[in-house]
């Protein structure tokens, strides 16, 4: 009896181990964790096995494993998750990667993909505190930073610079500079630590986004996560050394059922830094910004949200130009709509409308020209503006954006001169001179689109838009010698520019390669119709527009492709741009207005060349040595030519590459980091360029989280204390500050701390 008890319960057992080894149909669904979106061509494999399959486009998949198994999460676009099977159905959330160099990037749904690379912005990581948004685009390949000064600092890529490049906050906002000198671009009117991450398309690769010529830049602001309910939000302040560098900001969230409120504030005081040599540049400025978004969610296939923005800088030092800033004040304003799953064939309808304002004011005060002149010009920008925008699902394979844009630009100022000495005397009555700056000028675009994706095969999709920007620009108070030059009446200006685009993806286990073409028009900018003998370039000679100017074209083709192989990760593009009309300056015999006999005696005008070209290419190898070490490393480069010339083009960011490594553990982090830039001596004379010589950084930065939601962090930014400048970092030439140029800051120790709750 006793061994038949035992033979019963052995059998049993063995019966337990066969039923729970028993492969069993396993059916889940994954889905990104902040925004809940279905993630299509995610890999699910079962570990120490051959089984794999994909998502389909909802994010489901079904694979048949042994309960107790474990399984890989993996796509691109996310970092790799596993997971123990515990029963036969689950739902995986996928955490967005936390990309530490600009890389190609695959949507979750090819679809609804707009960008090409995406760059996650991780202030408590940076150490480090920008002056500015543009300040972020230091380290990412292709990019380099124009800058007058510490302060206006704005991104230029490959030979693409200024209205060249579609600059806007998230997805379609903007506010433009009201000074000719740029020393207010888009990037200084938000707070870096706001910006979550950069959206960047690499061409005019698009047409649902404005008029694009080199590249649409989106600066995405940080919103709340919805499936985190209650209040929560952070504390954050940072110190540098070197300029005795203040930073301190702070965010409350609420997040309702219904409800959200996000309010982000922050306060900037930097002071003047000095270089690797020692010497002093002029650099301070303090700035107070804040900005609320407040959503409502009526439905759950519903949003409704209002923005408001608003940045109060004051006493900005600009090292590159004759003159500085008091204040700068501007505030935006913006609401947006959008509702999801109208109807079968309508699968959403975005609507946007926005309103900025820029009051600006540059003076001379405190320069060695004040002894002759008293300048003083206050100017000011409005820019209104819009979206609608409504996505129709043609097939199941296939989606229609349509939609119409508006951006509407108003520019106002005068200078005001009082002359106090005149060749050397002193006036006993000095004499006071008005001069029109901006001439009352509008611009306006209005945009038509229309682009299509189609899946045409698993793991290739096709896409191709095209565009019609209507212009139409005017002159409501011109100058009387403005007027002269152009027959005595400058008549308003319309034309019709039309873009296009078409672009292949391919897509699969850990591989994308993309091939484009696209046709980007843009429309003569402000300063190059209409500013009126003001200096506005690199050198002492006044600028005077041209209201004839043709818009100019770049025909751009572009393969890109990144593959991860294990632990490695490759990637590489390639790019040739053919521009038509392309739109510079020339010095010509038009007599300069403002001191007359002070050399040069002459203008430059800008003109259109007929034909330039540019080529390069970008190339990113990363290696993950294991799951804690992280070898980084991007290089990029840009040859562009004016044929008409024979010369280069100006302004062109030299060879550059970016090296790290990263040791990351549970709680804290360590990223030694090299930046190396080679010289530049293809230049342009017309411009009066110079050569730039290259340079070397090496920078050091750690942190650590104590406990959770407490970040804190060091940095040593050029270790070596080197004294080098920016090929870009031009000083105005007739000034005395700096001999032309604005070196970098030299040694910086820097610290930042942050807390979350």
């Amino acid at each position: 009896m006793r061994k038949l008890f035992l033979l019963s319960l052995i059998f049993m057992l063995l019966q337990s181990t066969i039923s729970y080894s028993q492969s069993i149909r396993i059916n889940g669904k994954v889905v990104d964790e902040k925004t809940n979106n279905y993630i299509e061509n995610a890999t699910i494999k079962v570990i120490n096995s051959n089984k794999y399959v994909v998502t389909n486009k909802k994010g489901e998949f079904s694979i048949n494993a042994n309960i107790g198994d474990k399984i890989e999460i993996s796509h691109i676009s996310y970092k790799t998750k596993r997971v123990v099977l515990k029963n036969a159905s689950l739902i995986v959330n996928l955490q967005l990667a936390q990309i530490e160099l600009n890389e190609i990037i695959v949507s979750a749904n090819p679809l609804q993909d707009i960008s090409q690379s995406v760059i996650i912005n991780e202030t408590e990581k940076k150490i480090s505190q920008p002056r500015s948004v543009g300040g972020l685009f230091r380290d990412i390949k292709g990019f380099g930073i124009a800058k007058k000064g510490a302060y206006a600092s704005e991104p230029v890529f490959r030979s693409f610079r200024y209205e060249q490049l579609n600059i806007q906050y998230d997805g379609g906002m903007k506010v433009l500079n009201a000074c000719p000198n740029r020393m207010d671009p888009i990037t200084t009117h938000a707070i870096p630590e706001e910006i979550e991450k950069i959206e960047i398309v690499k061409g005019p690769f698009t047409v649902r986004f404005g008029q694009n010529f080199g590249g649409i830049i989106n600066l995405v602001t940080k919103t709340p996560n919805r499936n985190k309910l209650g209040v929560h939000g952070s504390i954050e302040g940072g110190y540098e050394t070197n300029g005795n560098n203040l930073v301190s900001g702070a965010s409350v969230v609420y997040v309702g059922k219904k409800i959200d409120v996000n309010f982000n504030g922050s306060y900037r005081d930097f002071g003047d830094y000095t270089d690797g040599n020692g010497i002093e540049v002029p650099s301070s400025f303090r700035t107070t910004d804040y900005s609320i978004k407040l959503g409502v969610n009526p439905k759950e296939n519903q949003r409704l949200q209002f923005s408001w923005r608003q940045s109060f800088t004051r006493d900005i030092d600009h090292a590159g130009l004759p003159m500085d800033s008091p204040y700068d004040d501007s505030y935006l304003v913006g609401v947006d709509y959008k509702i999801n799953e109208l109807s079968e064939k309508i699968n959403s309808f975005t609507f946007k409308v926005f309103y900025s304002y820029v009051d600006h004011l540059m003076t001379n005060e405190g320069r060695p020209s004040f002894m002759m002149v008293d300048a003083r010009t206050p100017v000011a920008s409005w820019t209104y503006g819009g979206k609608a925008e409504l996505v129709f699902n043609l097939s199941d394979n296939s989606r229609l954006y349509t939609g119409i844009d508006a951006n509407i630009i108003d520019r106002k100022g005068n200078r005001t001169r009082i002359v106090k000495k005149m060749n050397g005397m002193t006036l006993p009555n000095p004499m006071t001179f008005y001069d029109k700056v901006w001439q009352d000028a509008n611009l306006d675009d209005i945009g038509l689109f229309a682009e299509g994706k189609f899946k045409i095969e698993d793991f290739t999709t096709l896409t191709t838009g095209i565009r019609a920007d209507f212009i139409a620009t005017s002159l409501d108070d011109p100058a009387a010698d403005f007027a002269d030059l152009y027959g005595g009446v400058i008549k308003d200006k319309t034309e019709t520019n039309v873009s296009a685009n078409i672009s292949l993806k391919y897509q699969k286990n850990g591989f994308q390669a993309q091939f484009a073409l696209g046709r980007g028009v843009r429309t003569a900018s402000m300063v190059e119709r209409y500013i009126n003998h003001f200096n506005v370039g690199v050198d002492p000679y006044e600028y005077v527009g041209n209201p004839n100017l043709k818009p100019e074209v770049n025909n751009q083709i572009e393969l890109s492709f990144m593959k991860k192989i294990k632990i490695i990760e490759i990637g590489a593009t390639f790019f040739h741009s053919y521009l038509e009309d392309y739109i510079t300056a020339v010095v010509t015999d038009i007599p300069r207005v403002y001191m007359p006999t002070t050399p040069p005696t002459v203008t430059k005008q800008f003109v259109n060349v007929d034909k330039a070209t540019q080529t390069g290419f970008e190339f990113t190898l990363n290696v993950k040595a294991s799951e804690k070490l992280l070898f980084t490393s991007d290089i990029s480069y840009t040859r562009a030519q004016n044929k008409d010339f024979d010369e280069p083009l100006p302004q062109i960011p030299p060879f550059k590459a970016n090296l790290g490594i990263k040791y990351e553990n549970e709680n804290y982090w360590i990223l030694l980091s090299s930046r190396l830039v080679a010289s530049q001596d293809r230049i342009s004379t017309t411009f009066m360029e110079e050569k730039t010589p290259g340079f070397g950084t090496l920078d050091l930065r750690f942190g650590f989280e104590p406990y959770d939601g407490l970040s804190i962090g060091a940095a040593v930014l050029n270790i070596f204390d080197k004294a080098y400048y920016e090929h870009l970092n031009f000083s105005y030439q007739n000034s005395s500050t700096l001999s032309g140029r604005i070196f970098e800051p030299g040694r910086n120790f820097t610290t930042y701390i942050k807390y979350q709750f």
